[in-house]
């Protein structure tokens, strides 16, 4: 869900809106340049702010060089991507090569905006299931995915060891830590429970690892996570205030002393660096039960090829794409962004530079597309997901009717 990520509500309401994309050519007819030598191709992306702008302009240039065209870019903000993308397929100017939020690839792509990878024998045999499966529509990849990111839990070395204790791995030894960390303005942990996208994204990892499915939100398995989520903040171990906070929010907490354990994601780490006062490490998601795995949402943009109608120009773009994919490219990338390069091949390779990402590199090796089993209805169920924490955690209901009454409304 992606502002320097993924999901906040801005983009979530874009992605719901339906859909009504203008193709710019059958696929079947010829562009303009068709035959003709491609030498530039336009790209649109979201990765507007700095260091992320450079880095991946750096990764664009290398990928424009290797192909022989030069690249006309065009970056807006995450929050307005996807009207973006509405505006310029109904006016015919999509750009030859567009950048997506993983969720967002499947509900354009069934619009018969974007032009299948298979079309132009793209290899996409080294990328791992999960990442193909947010970008895969009746059986046709629409999509290679950048390096991806994901949950974990960062603690701070130092409270923990003051306190004895050691890195949580289940809800129980969480929920001790918590309590045992809880004392004057400190709270044990922090996590989003915002009526956002964001609020989804964290509960996420506890529905899922404790066997939750979003085809199925009244479950025992999803009212288990979400029982767990009152309990601490009933106990006092969380903030009351963990419904107004975003990620950022939490990182924030974090920094400041207040928390000494938080579930947040990779893209903070930049901001945690610029405090070095602060030590900490991360581990994965604890379970409810050992044996159980812990399974987090994936996170990360994706590159495609929209339908322009340029046959030449569409060959192009996907040879661009490819080059996004290759070993060099995914892990300058991921190294640069404190993302996990998403063929599993390279992830041996990828820890042994990037140690500090060992424990959400494996997270992502079971981690989730959020549009895997719903695919362009997903959006409903988070929004299910986010109204009902938010009910059952301020008291507006119980846990056993928290789900019902967040799809009534």
């Amino acid at each position: 869900m992606n502002t320097r990520r993924k999901m906040t509500a801005v983009l979530a309401m874009a992605v719901v809106v339906p859909l009504t994309f203008t193709a710019c050519g059958s696929g079947a007819g010829g562009g303009a340049s068709s035959g003709a030598e491609v030498k530039s191709l336009t790209v649109l992306d979201s990765y507007n702010n700095e260091p992320d702008k450079g880095i991946l302009q750096a990764s664009i240039d290398k990928c424009a060089a290797k192909v022989g065209v030069t690249i006309e870019r065009t970056t807006v903000p995450g929050k307005d991507r996807m009207q973006t993308v509405l505006q310029r397929s109904s006016s015919k100017t999509l750009p030859d090569v567009l950048m997506l939020d993983n969720p967002e690839v499947k509900d354009v792509a069934t619009t018969g905006a974007l032009t299948p990878l298979g079309d132009y024998r793209v290899d996409t045999s080294a990328f791992a299931g999960n990442s193909l499966d947010a970008v895969t529509q009746d059986g046709q990849v629409y999509g290679l995915p950048l390096p991806a990111d994901t949950l974990g839990l960062f603690y701070n070395t130092d409270m923990l060891a003051a306190a004895g204790i050691a890195p949580p791995k289940t809800w129980d030894e969480l929920k001790a830590a918590a309590a045992k960390l809880t004392k004057g303005d400190q709270y044990g942990l922090a996590f989003s429970a915002a009526a956002t996208y964001e609020g989804a994204w964290q509960f996420l990892p506890f529905m899922w690892t404790n066997g939750g499915d979003e085809t199925k939100l009244d479950s025992p398995e999803v009212k288990g996570a979400l029982q767990f989520f009152v309990d601490l903040v009933n106990s006092g171990s969380v903030s009351k205030s963990v419904v107004n906070w975003n990620q950022a929010d939490v990182k924030d907490q974090f920094l400041a002393g207040k928390a000494a354990m938080m579930i947040n994601g990779p893209w903070q780490i930049p901001a945690l660096a610029k405090v070095p006062s602060v030590k900490w490490n991360t581990v994965q998601i604890p379970v409810n039960k050992p044996g159980q795995t812990p399974t987090a949402p994936l996170g990360g943009m994706v590159w495609t090829v929209p339908r322009t109608g340029d046959k030449a120009k569409q060959a192009k773009a996907a040879e661009f794409v490819a080059c996004t994919g290759t070993e060099d490219s995914q892990l300058a990338l991921g190294k640069a962004r404190n993302t996990v390069p998403t063929q599993n091949d390279l992830h041996e390779k990828y820890v042994a530079e990037v140690p500090a990402m060992a424990a959400f590199t494996k997270q992502v090796e079971n981690a989730r597309a959020r549009t895997g089993k719903l695919g362009k209805d997903w959006p409903k169920a988070a929004t299910t997901i986010y109204t009902a924490v938010q009910l059952a955690l301020t008291g507006g209901a119980s846990v056993e009717d928290a789900f019902s009454k967040a799809a009534a409304r």
